[in-house]
Formats: C-alpha cells, sequence, structure tokens
C-alpha cells in the first residue's frame, strides 16, 4: 500500500472513531511531515484523498478540517414536486403564529432566521455609525435621498466588480433591508391578481409579500443541491402569463441549494427568451464555504432583467437595515418606488457601512465568518446524524447557515414544532415555505448559532421526539 493511502486510512479511522470530530482542524502538512516522516507531497496525496471521500475539506489559509461523517443512512432529499397550477395565497397568519415562537431567547433558536449576532464586527461598526452620527453634513439628508448614499453605492459598485459583474452605481438603490428591495421589485412589475414564479420550497417573507401585493403564484420544483428546475421553469412559463420570478439562486432558505453556473446562465437565457424579468434574493452569496463564491447573476445579464437585491444583514451587519437593489434596466421604476413608499433609508447607516467598506477589513471578517458557519454546519449534521431516526435526509449546503431536513413520512412536522416548543426548543416546520402548506414531514435548522452543549442538547431531544 503506498505510504499516501496508509496516512490516509490512520486519519479515516481517527475520524470514524470520534477522535477526530466534525469542525477539528487537521494537523498542517509540514506538522504532519515532521510527525511520520514524510514527504510533503505524500502528505498533500493522503488529504487529497480524503477530500475526495467527503471526510474533510480545505479551507483558503486555514488548512484542512473535518467534515460532517455522513453514512449511507443519511441521503439527500429528492427533487420537490409541487402541484403546478396556480395559487392565491393565504399564508400570513399560519406563517405569524410559527415565527412568534422564535423570539424568545430561552428557546434554543434552531427554528431561527438569523445568526448569533456574536458572529459579527459590532464594535467597529458602532465606531463607524458613532462617527457617522458626529460628523453628519446635514446636506447629506437631501444628497441620499433615493437612489442613496453616493459612496456606498460606489462601494457596492466596487463588490460586484469583484465578482466580475459590471454594476454602475447609478442602477443601485439603497433600501431599508433585502426585504423592502423585493416588496419594492413586486410592486414595480406587477399587479393585483398577477401571476408570478416561485421556488418551492420556498423563504416564507416571499410568500407573504405576494400575499400583501394581491398577487398569485405558481410553484417551480427545486432540488436541495441544484436549485430550480429549469425544465420545469420552461414548461411554466409556456403555459402560464408569469409576470416575473422570484428565486434564491445562491443557498436557497430553507434548503441550502445553490444552482451551479451552467445552468444560471441558462436560467437568464430562458428568461431573455421569454422577455420575464428576475428578482433574485441573494443575500447568503458571500456565505460560501469553498474557495470562491458563485458566479454573480449580474455577471451574465447583458439584457439587465435580473433584480439583485441583498443586503448587509445576514454578513456583516444584522439590524442595520441597508439593502439595496442592482436593478439593470428597471432602476428608475424601483427609484420612483422607494420614493413614494418609504422615500429614503437611514443616512447615518449608509454612511457607516460605506465607512467600513471602505477603511477594509470586510474580506477579512468574511473569511472568519465563513470558517465558522462550516464548523457548525457540520457540527450539527454529526449531530442529526447521531440522533434522528432511520429515513431522516439532510440536504447538504455549501453556504449558508440552514440545513433542510426531509423526516420519514409518518413525520407531522407541525406537530413536532409544538411538542419541541414545550421542551424550550424551536424548528422552522416546512409548511410555512410552501404556499399549499406542504412539506409537511420536512423541517428547517438553523446552524448560524454555535453548535455547544444546549444546541446539542436539544437535537438529541428532537431526536427523541421523533422515536416517540
Amino acid at each position: 500500500m503506498a505510504r499516501y493511502h496508509e496516512l490516509a486510512d490512520q486519519t479515516a479511522a481517527l475520524i470514524a472513531d470520534g477522535v477526530l470530530r466534525p469542525g477539528d482542524r487537521l494537523p498542517s502538512v509540514r506538522h504532519t511531515c515532521r510527525l511520520h516522516g514524510l514527504a510533503p507531497v505524500t502528505v498533500t496525496q493522503a488529504y487529497h484523498l480524503l477530500e475526495s471521500r467527503g471526510l474533510i475539506e480545505a479551507r483558503p489559509r486555514s488548512g484542512y478540517f473535518v467534515r460532517a461523517h455522513l453514512g449511507q443512512r443519511l441521503p439527500e432529499p429528492e427533487m420537490s414536486r409541487p402541484v403546478g397550477h396556480s395559487t392565491q395565497l393565504e399564508v400570513s397568519d399560519f406563517i405569524f403564529e410559527i415565527l412568534d415562537s422564535t423570539k424568545d431567547p430561552a428557546v434554543a433558536p434552531l427554528g431561527s432566521s438569523f445568526p448569533s449576532p456574536w458572529l459579527f464586527p459590532l464594535d467597529k461598526l458602532g465606531r463607524c455609525l458613532a462617527s457617522a452620527a458626529r460628523h453628519l453634513d446635514p446636506l447629506a439628508t437631501v444628497t441620499a435621498l433615493p437612489p442613496g448614499n453616493d459612496e456606498l453605492r460606489r462601494q457596492l459598485s466596487l463588490r460586484y466588480l469583484a465578482h466580475g459583474a459590471r454594476v454602475p452605481p447609478q442602477e443601485i438603490i439603497i433600501t431599508s433591508g433585502a426585504l423592502e428591495g423585493l416588496n419594492l421589485c413586486l410592486q414595480a412589475l406587477t399587479r393585483p391578481g398577477d401571476l408570478i414564479a416561485i421556488e418551492s420550497p420556498t423563504f416564507y417573507a416571499g410568500l407573504q409579500a405576494s400575499e400583501r401585493l394581491g398577487l398569485k403564484v405558481v410553484e417551480i420544483p427545486s432540488h436541495p443541491r441544484e436549485g430550480v428546475s429549469l425544465e420545469a421553469l420552461e414548461d411554466a412559463l409556456r403555459h402560464h402569463p408569469i409576470k416575473a420570478c422570484l428565486f434564491m439562486l445562491n443557498f436557497a432558505n430553507p434548503t441550502g441549494s445553490c444552482v451551479p453556473d451552467a445552468r444560471r446562465r441558462a436560467l437568464v437565457e430562458l428568461l431573455d427568451r421569454h422577455d420575464v424579468p428576475l428578482i433574485e434574493d441573494d443575500v447568503y452569496a458571500e456565505l460560501h464555504f469553498g474557495p470562491t463564491a458563485p458566479l454573480c447573476s449580474k455577471a451574465v445579464d447583458p439584457q439587465g432583467r435580473v433584480m439583485h437585491v441583498s443586503s448587509f444583514s445576514k454578513c456583516l451587519a444584522p439590524g442595520y437595515r441597508i439593502g439595496w437593489v442592482a436593478a439593470g434596466r428597471y432602476a428608475g421604476l424601483i427609484q420612483r418606488q422607494k420614493l413614494s413608499t418609504s422615500l429614503a433609508t437611514t443616512v447615518p447607516v449608509q454612511i457607516a457601512m460605506a465607512d467600513y467598506l471602505r477603511q477594509g477589513g470586510y474580506e477579512n471578517h468574511l473569511r472568519h465568518l465563513r470558517r465558522s458557519l462550516a464548523a457548525q454546519e457540520a457540527a450539527l449534521v454529526a449531530a442529526v446524524e447521531a440522533h434522528f431516526p432511520e429515513g431522516t435526509r439532510p440536504a447538504r449546503p455549501q453556504g449558508g447557515y440552514f440545513l433542510w431536513l426531509e423526516l420519514p413520512r409518518r413525520v407531522d412536522a407541525l406537530a413536532l414544532h409544538r411538542q419541541a416548543l414545550a421542551h424550550g426548543i424551536s424548528i422552522a416546520p416546512g409548511p410555512i415555505f410552501s404556499a399549499k402548506r406542504e412539506f409537511g414531514h420536512c423541517i428547517r435548522l438553523n446552524f448560524g448559532h454555535p453548535v455547544d452543549a444546549r444546541s446539542r442538547d436539544a437535537v438529541a431531544t428532537l431526536g427523541r421526539l421523533l422515536a416517540a
């Protein structure tokens, strides 16, 4: 047996025995060379072999880490199969009832939609905000009206450029979070009674916004790894008068799916052929676990039909409510919608965010945040594997902070939600992610909080409830 095979098998045995646990960092190549008297190329080959087996993962400038060692008893969920006809929405009361349970800090936040606030540079952001308030130019209350602060939009334009997309500042409108951006896009493109396409399952806030505007939806099947089905979307575009598509292409909430680059290009081309705009909710794109970000949709959008909506709430500044729309050909429409609804986004916060981005340090923060989330994902999956019953199918996200679980068919996710609350645990039951309240045996868990003794106990309790 080759030396690198021996080293790989020894390391795999340590992982199987629990000596090396999910999220643990492996010894560096240099240290392993000294420890075993091996050449660097031998150690590197062994680590590459372990990567190919799915046991470890490389993280840029950080080394190699143990991934969750998933067994064959935990295959991925399958493609969703929603009913194809349009749906009149009646979901808001149902969703609010479920979400109220996530606000109590005494409840284990596995059902939360937010990551831990301690993952973010709140002190530095606070200093930027204090400085912006102290030195606020009174004229900024006028000059920062929509489309928004000039320097912040320039910084955002530079970030798009770094991701291969040319988005001039003139096409960017600052909003009060991504949710306002989504609402502005829907208001600009639709009228009550119009039909939009959404993926299934989908983020419930899009359902609520569509219901508020009196829209109907047609649900497009999606795969938990590769996202929305282009084949089903093309069929829907041929048979329905769809006014817009509202999709998450990067680490979608709730499944964590990410549309591959080639299919993303094909999606934009398909919508171009049918002259249908894409509203892309893209708040998780910066939270990729791999070395590179997914392809930016604006980089393959020559016709300007992609309305790219994002914010800093999930990756930098929760609670600051700074989002934006890179609106392409619809920039004028979105600017007028913003002026006629909320008028403007808070000026000192815009200035503070621009100062933070200009000072640097954002990329360093993102590297630390991605490492933390990747380790927490591995630990949560390992806990699920240890405690959940046969027939559990977890999606395996490569970014974001949500884990989508398809449970055995006998499970009622709403009943599990009520039982879990009685034990001080929140979960997000599958029906809140569907216009028709489907996915009754699925749940979404949050790994945006450290996987500590409390959360491990919560997962173990969920496992006992499922077993019963």
